[in-house]
């Protein structure tokens, strides 16, 4: 789990502890690409409601996605 943490950090996307609500997907993918986090939590709440996997997204992200202080374990 740490590589795919550590892919994700290297990539940009990391949980922010500002601004944060539930678990900081949104803030954080906010950050990576450049939008508000107000909007992507509304296209996330709109995307819950039609038939579909957005939470499962979610967690999937949340569970991935290291927060902003992670620091990568060393290598031996």
């Amino acid at each position: 789990m740490d590589a795919i943490r550590a892919g994700f950090a290297r990539a940009g996307l990391v949980r922010p502890f500002a601004g944060r609500w539930v678990a900081g997907v949104c803030a954080g993918v906010g950050e990576r690409i450049g939008a508000p986090a107000w909007l992507l939590r509304v296209i996330l709440v709109a995307l819950t409601v039609l038939p579909g996997s957005a939470l499962l997204v979610y967690a999937a992200l949340w569970l991935c996605m290291p927060d902003s202080s992670w620091v990568p374990p060393a290598r031996r």
